[in-house]
């Protein structure tokens, strides 16, 4: 059985909705899945393809109704029966991993950047202030709250 649903309502993107559907397919074990965002003169709409059996459908249907992303609003969900080509779920989902990826590239990039240059701002504090043997604890004190003062801590 194949069916092909509208999720419609002005919070249906860029809240996790296609990975929410698609670890629900996974977990019912629905032989097909694909869904997509798309923008129709209704709004924003993710439109989702589920193949499996009639039971496994009937409870993704009710899954459907019942459920949704935390920080989502649907207006209105819509159902029709559908006869096209439907993706395996597993290649989706391999599909999604890499788009996420893509995504994550750019901030672990940044990350990284941000981690040097902080890392070579704490070099160069730590050869301004050059502990040495018989430092009191005051001294120490006073080091740490002018590498504070340095890092915007204070």
């Amino acid at each position: 059985m194949k069916l092909k649903i509208k999720i419609t309502g002005p919070k249906v993107h860029e809240v996790g909705y296609r990975y929410f559907l698609m670890s629900n397919a996974i977990d019912m074990g629905l032989k097909g899945f694909h869904a997509r965002n798309r923008t129709s003169e209704k709004g924003p709409e993710v439109i989702t393809l589920v193949e499996g059996d009639e039971e496994t459908i009937a409870d993704f249907k009710k899954l459907v109704e019942t459920q949704k992303p935390e920080h989502s609003q649907v207006s209105s969900i819509a159902f029709e029966d559908y006869d096209g080509d439907i993706m395996k779920t597993e290649s989706y989902a391999q599909i999604c991993s890499a788009i996420q990826l893509n995504k994550a590239i750019p901030v672990l990039l940044e990350i990284r950047d941000n981690t040097k240059n902080t890392l070579e701002e704490i070099k160069g504090l730590r050869e301004d202030i050059q502990p040495g043997y018989g430092m009191t604890l005051r001294q120490v004190q006073s080091d740490i709250r002018a590498i504070k003062e340095r890092l915007g801590m204070i």
